[in-house]
């Protein structure tokens, strides 16, 4: 599925000619594909709110009867009609879907970095992907992050990748990639060895060659006075060619509250918990919030605007789903009550 996803993203970004636009446009394709599971999901949250009053009553009435309240409970789903998979089942079925678009633009940036490297060691200087604000797409929307790729955004690069993005480039510019290497490494064996076994050594070939190549380090180079800044748990750095503004991470963490408040149940009056029963409301507020701007801020900025999208999306469907539920709720109600006083 990852590389189904990698073949659909490519085929929309050479329809379009930019990947931040076409990234937008596959986190909507694909967040159609998943909406009726998102519906249906809905759907079993919602008939689990409306029960779970009686189901509240039923453990405090048979505490000290577990065999009589997990009947008693049955009975209740029986007649309301409530499947306890009908909630949860839905999203889990997102959920490979999910990873698979993760693996697909994880794959996609990695080979691009891979590339931007290679130009570097061909002595010219990449044409970088941008998106309004930000240079490099490849890389994390911040002040922290340098436009090209740097260390640690290699090293998380497999052999397989630097493999194929190298075989992309003509036998001549392999060959001049090779002795620009060698000008600056004298013990360069002359051989890329990306297996396993060799990965690391051509690695290292690889950042001493970029540190000999002034074209590569101006682009890489702090700020003067702003390099290994003490920011609480983190050091930081200030880039003179930064890649962003933090926009994104910030954008994607504010989307999440606003998205969380939109789910049912988030704003309604909390039940009251069962002894050892973990608050996943307050969870899901606080803690998804924080992990989405940590994600965001050192993902490259192509994944934080895939999260940023996501979440807007998930808002303006949360909306219209309540929306659309809340007036079957309103219709059934006046139906009941109209057959009351028949």
């Amino acid at each position: 599925m990852t590389q189904f996803l990698t073949n659909v993203l490519n085929s929309i970004y050479r329809l379009i000619g930019n990947y931040g636009w076409s990234v937008i446009l596959f986190t909507i394709l694909v967040r159609l594909v998943v909406f009726p599971l998102d519906v249906r999901s809905r759907a079993g949250m919602r008939k689990m709110q409306k029960i779970q009053p009686e189901l509240n009553k039923l453990q405090e009435k048979y505490a000290n009867d577990r065999v009589k309240l997990q009947q008693k409970q049955s009975e209740l789903m029986r007649r309301e009609r409530y499947n306890p998979l009908s909630g949860c089942l839905p999203l889990l079925i997102q959920w490979p879907i999910l990873f698979a678009m993760f693996g697909a633009m994880r794959q996609i940036a990695y080979e691009h970095t891979a590339g931007q490297v290679f130009t570097f060691l061909s002595g010219d200087s990449p044409i970088y992907e941008g998106w309004l604000w930000i240079k490099n797409i490849w890389m994390p929307d911040s002040l922290f992050t340098s436009l090209a790729p740097d260390p640690n955004s290699m090293r998380i690069i497999g052999g397989e990748v630097w493999e194929k993005v190298f075989a992309t480039f003509s036998q001549a510019q392999q060959t001049n990639i090779l002795a620009n290497i060698q000008a600056v490494v004298p013990d360069f064996s002359g051989i890329l060895d990306f297996t396993k076994e060799g990965l690391a050594a051509t690695r290292n070939v690889i950042e001493t060659a970029l540190a000999s190549m002034p074209l590569y380090q101006q682009q890489i180079a702090v700020l003067p006075g702003w390099g290994n800044i003490n920011l609480m748990l983190f050091k930081v750095s200030v880039f003179v060619q930064h890649n962003g503004y933090l926009l994104l991470p910030a954008i994607a963490g504010v989307t999440q509250i606003l998205m969380t408040k939109t789910m049912p149940g988030v704003n309604q009056p909390q039940q009251p918990q069962q002894a050892g029963q973990p608050n996943t409301g307050n969870f899901m507020k606080y803690f998804f919030p924080i992990f989405t701007v940590y994600i965001c801020l050192s993902s490259n900025a192509a994944f934080a605007l895939y999260w940023a999208t996501a979440n807007i999306i998930a808002m303006v469907s949360n909306l219209g789903i309540n929306a659309y539920f809340d007036k079957k709720d309103a219709q059934q109600a006046l139906l009941n009550e109209e057959k009351t006083i028949q």
